[in-house]
């Protein structure tokens, strides 16, 4: 029998804030996470604007000593990991830690380390370069680095699937807790890819926003869309067994019931017609959920404020959903928070969690000009009370990675 499996845990850190509380209550209000780019030159970049998580201060959750050793990505999922831990009451110790297990996924790891040693590399010689590199660099470090500070000793495993890493790494998670290889899972996504490379490269592909008005950069679905706006940031559930939660006397958020991941088969950074494989996805996870279409009440979608994305993922949903399409709310968040590439999924589950406990629907800000292709309901510029008793989160990746978690409103 399948073992339930419940969240009881959140911390984020965003371009919204570095923070949960601040986090939340800034998506509640529509406020943009989008400023000006300044870890950059941006006179060097097409892209003028991006999320960044301002005010992040590493030493507030390690010592100096240890936040040198790692990159960014691995500083954002150390400090969203023990603010999650935190809010989930986690005392984790001999009696636990190998029931404890850390599933963190990131979709391009330590770029800035790699870009500053390559640097050194090639003004300084081999010798030059620190030997803490490799471990900085590699995307599974923020999974190691939070297993080892927080003592967890369980399955300790990273995903990368691109923009999909976080939520498969959550849907991967649910999956160990279900079948009882674990009783709890720290779990999400981090990605700090605000680097001269990923902008460079982004930007080479036209997948970027060149607006230069922060504001209004960022803005899914709508017919003015140009390209997305790169953020940074993690996203962290601590999720168990009912049973663990239970036990512990845990507050519970919601209950996660379904996952599906699938693969388009089709180009390395365009979705697949009308969102064949994203459609595909979502069935499965609402089939693993035992729901039908009709109980799902809200969408977080992928909603990048790409043209070949937004057009074709409300494709999927209308090809799943039928008539339930155009009763569904389906916002976007990354007008936002921009798009937080392999953290993007994790920090929307967070947003589904707290959907679901407190009936607030976040809203798709800067929709201004409706596009004939994207014609549900996005929750257009301010957030709305809604009873939803299930809710869907979507993650779609180059390489045609698809992620859909189903989450559900906990009842006894």
């Amino acid at each position: 029998m399948k073992r339930r499996v419940v969240i009881t845990g959140l911390g984020t850190v965003s371009p919204l804030g570095n923070s949960l509380e601040e986090t939340w209550t800034n998506v509640l209000n529509g406020v943009s996470g989008i400023n000006p780019l300044t870890r950059l030159d941006k006179d060097q970049f097409a892209a003028k604007v991006s999320g960044e998580a301002l005010e992040f201060d590493p030493e507030k959750f390690m010592d100096r000593k240890e936040a040198r050793k790692m990159d960014r990505f691995t500083q954002f999922a150390v400090a969203a990991s023990q603010m999650a831990v935190e809010d989930a009451g986690l005392k984790i110790n001999e009696e636990n830690a190998e029931r404890v297990g850390v599933w963190i996924g990131s979709g391009i790891g330590g770029m800035e380390t790699y870009e500053s040693q390559f640097r050194t590399f090639m003004d300084k010689g081999a010798r030059r370069v620190s030997p803490f590199f490799v471990p900085m660099m590699i995307p599974d470090m923020a999974s190691g680095q939070v297993s080892i500070m927080l003592g967890a000793k369980g399955i300790n495993s990273c995903t990368v699937t691109a923009c999909a890493s976080g939520t498969n790494s959550i849907g991967d998670s649910f999956k160990v807790i279900q079948r009882g290889d674990a009783d709890v899972m720290i779990t999400g996504g981090s990605e700090a890819p605000i680097t001269s490379m990923s902008v460079a490269g982004f930007g080479s592909m036209k997948a970027l926003s060149t607006n230069a008005d922060p504001a209004s950069a960022s803005r899914p679905f709508d017919a003015n869309r140009d390209g997305f706006v790169i953020g940074e940031g993690a996203g962290i559930l601590v999720i168990e067994s009912l049973e663990s939660a239970e036990k512990r006397g845990a507050k519970i958020y919601a209950e996660i019931v379904g996952y599906g991941s699938t693969g388009d088969a089709y180009h390395v950074t365009q979705p697949a017609p009308e969102g064949e494989g994203g459609a595909r996805a979502m069935q499965q996870a609402i089939d693993d959920a035992g729901l039908s279409p009709t109980d799902i009440g809200y969408i977080n979608a992928h909603g990048t404020s790409t043209d070949y994305n937004d057009k074709f993922e409300t494709a999927a949903i209308k090809s799943v959903f039928g008539e339930h399409a155009y009763k569904l709310a389906v916002s976007s968040t990354k007008s936002m928070t921009g798009h937080l590439l392999g953290a993007a999924g994790a920090v929307e589950g967070v947003f589904c969690a707290k959907v679901l406990e407190e009936g607030i629907l976040p809203p798709t800000i800067n929709y201004e000009t409706p596009d004939p292709n994207c014609d549900l309901d996005y929750v257009p510029n301010k957030a709305r009370k809604a009873d939803v008793k299930a809710v869907m989160n979507n993650s779609l990746g180059f390489g045609g990675h698809n992620a859909t978690l189903v989450f559900k409103k906990f009842v006894k």
